[in-house]
């Protein structure tokens, strides 16, 4: 990679989008291209080698490092900034605090609500407040630490419940939004009603990578920023009005980007880098430590949720009051999405006729929070299964039993009046979970060879261990919702044998570049397909989130691939008096349907040069009206998660025994990159319901590190089963195919608490599951 502009300094590192296709398979034969091929992902030997190139290895000459200084209050008012002493020091060449801002706007994925630096007032623990740019990283930590703050310290409303009386935070006020659903009657009443109160903790994104970023200034007073962003365009335009720059004299450069789930859609590093880099007119460069990075990203949005299901004798929902409370720390982002499907989603995929669902979100003290991988979902998924076991309690019902007798098909209705058009086997899903085979059980191995909960030095005793059964239906929406403008455009251009590929949907490890080859190959018969990198000279392809890009990006790909087919085949087929549409391409070579005509993609092509740029965009949504209705999504996707655990009794210690998923996937179109977007799925979902947890104590992070914040390691990974993976294409779909990585993060929480309710017998309502909710009899 080397930069384009003419100022100091040339980039040095290879993009991970641009490495041509592998064309042999593990075992050294030829490998199957196209759709349906499991391709493997050509940047996953530089992952597993070490030599994979993320933000943090770029380089350029001349070099400069920057250091952020973050607030050590979670609210307070800033009297005075004095960087004098910090500006003083020997290789500090820049200091720059909101008073450098020349821009009014500030940044924020759909709210712009967060300034670049806290100016008056500092409303969470770790906000930026001022940043250095100095010879050597250390001595930008050290001119950083120099900064002289005085600060006022204020009351923190750390509470959300509290957030509704307090003294507002923001200009904005609070509360950021109320969604008052109501569907169906508002009176009716069931024959048994069971209520509950519930928890979810603030997960953690937890990168791979801590976020990083380069920035050099270009001749024409812009600035090109070099980071591993997941929406380009956007942070372009965000970091542009914050600069007070027109958006063409930015450019944002994707670099490697070490997986996301919504934590590389934070911009607080990109506007201090890039403010540095033109004040000092040289590349300037940040990588965050651990710590840094628990405190910058957003985080899954802590929720209180409040819940009252009734059904009939007969265990048949009759209505589902709810209300919900997501804290969305100190700025909006993305909360109000989040929020949309919370509400819309709160009775999960199950036949309800009435519902009275209020939800709310809030600001606090505490860290923002925002996308992270089925935001809202998860959070009610935990509350709604938590009330199913309830009522199968209360009915004597088998949970199972229960949740088929009430679960959700195509052309039943949402809570929020919208049809669910698109295939829903919720019904086959849970029956595949549900018929599965059970783990033996430890009596029937050696002693010596019993996983106890706690690991294998564990001080459990077999006697204290007890074995539960859970099961849990989820449920996701696919691409943006209310109305939200999902659009992408790639461009695919043949040279010879040679196609490329451009398209600004950015490789997160969700295996974008490796299904835009697939898409390639199997429409054109060409072998070799790169896929170039990604800056914001391209057309927008929009953020990552939500399989999108599988959908849009994808669909955009395929679309201009079937231009080019057209001008590769249109001189052939008017040659021999025939339609384009009675030519095939397979196994790279073009035959007629009558066999007159054969020959190779490669003869045909020779010495031609074709391209063709097209778009996607799926068919509008439309907002929630005041009532919560409305046909707010493009398309959903269902899972159903049987989970089997050991709990010692004594010690409230718990073991995943095993996780069986059955999946509603659309179309498989990359078998091995599905199943491990599964397995990584469910995985981060059991780190969810029993280790990952970022502890606040009145708005300060406690040990932002992964000392403090357990991640599940390869010991706490219980065996993940897909039993089976059901293809029912989505017709408005380019390729039939679904969301994936989302649901199995929603269910595989609910399924583990419920595993646990079964096991001890005691309420499970909060999660991560605390050991002495795990203590029973």
């Amino acid at each position: 990679m080397t930069s384009t502009a003419d100022g100091p300094g040339a980039v040095t590192a290879t993009p991970a989008q641009g490495t041509p296709l592998a064309h042999d398979s593990a075992d050294g034969g030829p490998a199957t291209h196209g759709i349906g091929a499991s391709l493997p992902s050509t940047d996953a030997p530089a992952k597993a080698e070490g030599t994979f190139p993320y933000a943090a290895d770029l380089w350029a000459e001349g070099l400069l490092w920057a250091a952020v200084l973050r607030a050590p209050h979670p609210h307070a008012r800033i009297v005075s900034i004095d960087t004098a002493q910090a500006a003083a020091l020997t290789g500090v060449h820049a200091v720059v605090t909101h008073e450098d801002v020349p821009g009014d706007a500030g940044h924020g994925r759909r709210v712009a609500d967060q300034p670049a630096f806290a100016r008056d007032v500092v409303r969470y623990y770790g906000e930026p407040v001022a940043a250095v740019a100095a010879d050597h990283p250390d001595t930008a930590r050290l001119a950083a630490a120099a900064i002289s703050v005085e600060y006022e310290p204020l009351e923190a409303v750390t509470d959300p419940e509290k957030s509704f009386e307090a003294e507002p935070l923001h200009p904005d006020g609070n509360l950021i939004r109320h969604i008052p659903l109501r569907f169906g009657d508002q009176d009716v009443t069931g024959d048994v009603v069971v209520e509950g109160l519930y928890r979810i903790g603030r997960q953690d994104p937890a990168p791979i990578g801590a976020e990083a970023g380069l920035a050099v200034p270009r001749p024409d007073g812009g600035v090109e920023i070099y980071t591993a962003s997941t929406d380009p365009h956007t942070d372009r335009d965000l970091a542009a009005a914050c600069f007070g720059l027109p958006p063409e004299q930015v450019k944002v450069v994707v670099t490697g980007v070490p997986g996301a789930m919504g934590d590389r859609e934070d911009t607080g590093l990109q506007v201090p880098l890039g403010l540095l880099a033109m004040k000092t007119g040289s590349p300037v460069k940040i990588a965050a430590t651990r710590e840094e990075s628990f405190l910058g990203h957003a985080h899954r949005h802590p929720t209180l949720l409040r819940y009252r299901h009734h059904a009939d004798s007969d265990g048949r929902l009759v209505r589902v009051e709810a209300q919900i409370l997501l804290d969305a720390g100190a700025y909006a982002d993305t909360t109000a999405d989040a929020l949309a499907a919370a509400v819309s989603f709160a009775a999960g995929p199950y036949v309800v006729p009435h519902a009275t669902i209020d939800g709310w979100a809030v600001r606090t003290n505490n860290p923002p929070s925002g996308h992270v991988r089925g935001e809202g979902a998860m959070q009610v998924c935990a509350a709604y299964e938590g009330q199913m076991d309830k009522l199968a309690a209360q009915l004597g019902m088998d949970p199972a039993d229960l949740r088929m007798r009430n679960v959700m098909a195509t052309g039943d209705l949402l809570p929020t009046g919208q049809t669910v058009t698109c295939p829903a086997p919720v019904a086959e899903l849970l029956r595949a979970v549900r018929e599965s085979p059970l783990p033996a059980l430890p009596k029937d191995s050696p002693e010596r060879d019993w996983l106890l909960p706690g690991g294998p030095e564990g001080a459990g005793e077999p006697g204290a261990v007890r074995r539960g059964v859970g099961y849990a239906l989820g449920m996701v929406h696919m691409l943006g919702a209310e109305g939200a403008d999902e659009v992408s455009t790639a461009t695919v251009k043949v040279n010879g044998p040679v196609a490329t590929v451009m398209c600004a949907a950015v490789e997160t490890g969700q295996g974008f570049t490796t299904l835009a080859r697939q898409i390639v190959q199997e429409t054109l018969g060409i072998d070799e397909v790169y896929v170039a990198p990604v800056d914001t000279d391209q057309p927008p392809a929009g953020a990552g989130a939500h399989s999108r890009h599988t959908w849009v990006s994808g669909g955009a790909v395929e679309r201009a691939a079937k231009m080019v087919r057209t001008q590769l085949l249109q001189p052939l087929a008017a040659k021999f008096g025939m339609s384009t549409e009675l030519l095939t391409i397979a196994d790279g070579k073009i035959t007629s349907y009558d066999g007159v005509l054969s020959t190779t993609v490669a003869e045909a092509l020779e010495d031609k040069e074709l391209w063709a740029t097209a778009q996607c965009r799926p068919h509008p949504t439309e907002p929630l009206d005041e009532t919560g209705q409305g046909d707010a999504f493009v398309g959903l996707a269902f899972a159903a998660v049987r989970a089997v655990v050991d709990v010692d009794v004594e010690l409230g210690s718990i073991r995943v025994v095993e996780m069986a998923i059955a999946q509603d996937v659309g179309r498989v179109l990359n078998p091995r990159q599905l199943n491990a977007r599964i397995e990584a799925g469910v995985t981060q979902g059991v780190g969810a319901a029993l280790t990952e947890h970022l502890r606040i104590n009145r708005g300060v992070v406690r040990q932002p590190d992964f000392t403090g914040y357990a991640l599940p390691t390869a010991l706490d990974a219980p065996d993940i089963r897909i039993v089976q993976l059901i293809e029912e294409q989505d017709v408005v779909a380019p390729f039939g195919a679904k969301a994936a990585s989302a649901v199995p993060v929603v269910t595989s929480p609910a399924a583990v608490a419920a595993a646990v309710r079964a096991a001890t017998g005691m309420p499970v309502n909060r999660l991560p599951i605390r050991p002495q909710t795990a203590v029973g009899g």
